[in-house]
């Protein structure tokens, strides 16, 4: 092998180069590939990058067919003036699963770290590990989530679509569950733009609250959940299709600037919990 490994806890590996100046085109994909699907999450750093978007989208097409965007394969993201939807505010980001409100949902969420915030200012990307959750679930616990069902009913710039999905469902490509659940927005750190319309049956009124409560401790739980501080020219390569993720509020102007591009799987995994897309 061409890099250098090191473990990541509790789930994830971090690959490093070999020598100076080691571009991230010198490691091969099939390599690589063999290795997320053991650990669901890579963070690639110390490696030369990309020149600019299209650099870094050509990139991502080593890993499989791009999802198109209405604004094309990558996106960017970063603070907005006055944004008409959290992922360009500068508040937290409640965990979720992307795609769950398109036709066809990505197996690799593939980042590229532009600029880092500075130390101290916040912005780290979360991730909560549901294949170790349910692994190490007690019997009590999944039989408060195992007849849950979320309602989710999102409109954006890009889509305004309703989502209806077991919390405990399996995975499309591997024989094991997963969890899927976007967790209740929190106005704690401030105000939430766009917020969804949320709705959970399949459980009595009066244990509700225990289990979201119960839920949301689970994935924050330092088993099951790991959070990303970003250097420049990290790559992050993340299993959509078995890890939620979010991210940590950060100080407003401050230089965090992050790209993104949605990768299918071979073969794509189509949204059957898609009940109404525009």
């Amino acid at each position: 092998m061409n890099f250098k490994t090191r473990k990541l806890e509790p789930f994830g590996m971090l690959l490093e180069p070999t020598f100076s100046n080691q571009s991230i085109h010198s490691l091969d994909t099939e390599n690589l590939r063999e290795i997320f699907h053991t650990k669901q999450f890579l963070v690639l750093r110390g490696f030369k990058t990309f020149l600019n978007s299209n650099d870094f989208a050509l990139y991502c097409e080593n890993w499989g067919k791009i999802s198109l965007w209405p604004f094309g394969k990558v996106l960017e993201l970063i603070e907005q003036e006055n944004p008409n939807d959290h992922i360009f505010h500068h508040n937290y980001v409640p965990l979720h699963w992307d795609g769950m409100y398109r036709e066809y949902i990505p197996e690799y969420q593939i980042f590229h770290c532009v600029s880092a915030p500075n130390k101290g200012q916040g912005g780290r990307t979360t991730f909560s590990n549901t294949l170790l959750l349910l692994q190490n679930a007690s019997k009590d616990f999944l039989n408060l989530c195992d007849n849950v069902t979320g309602t989710y009913l999102r409109k954006t710039d890009f889509y305004h679509s309703k989502v209806v999905s077991p919390i405990i469902t399996k995975h499309p490509h591997k024989n094991y569950n997963v969890i899927r659940y976007n967790e209740i927005p929190s106005n704690e750190f401030g105000n939430f733009i766009n917020y969804p319309e949320l709705k959970f049956t399949g459980i009595d009124n009066k244990i509700e609250e225990k289990f979201h409560s119960s839920l949301k401790a689970a994935l924050y739980s330092k088993n099951n959940f790991y959070a990303h501080t970003w250097e420049q020219n990290d790559v992050v390569i993340a299993d959509n299709l078995t890890l939620l993720h979010g991210r940590e509020a950060f100080l407003s102007k401050s230089p965090r600037h992050l790209q993104r591009v949605h990768v299918l799987s071979d073969p794509p995994v189509k949204n059957e919990n898609l009940e109404s897309y525009k």
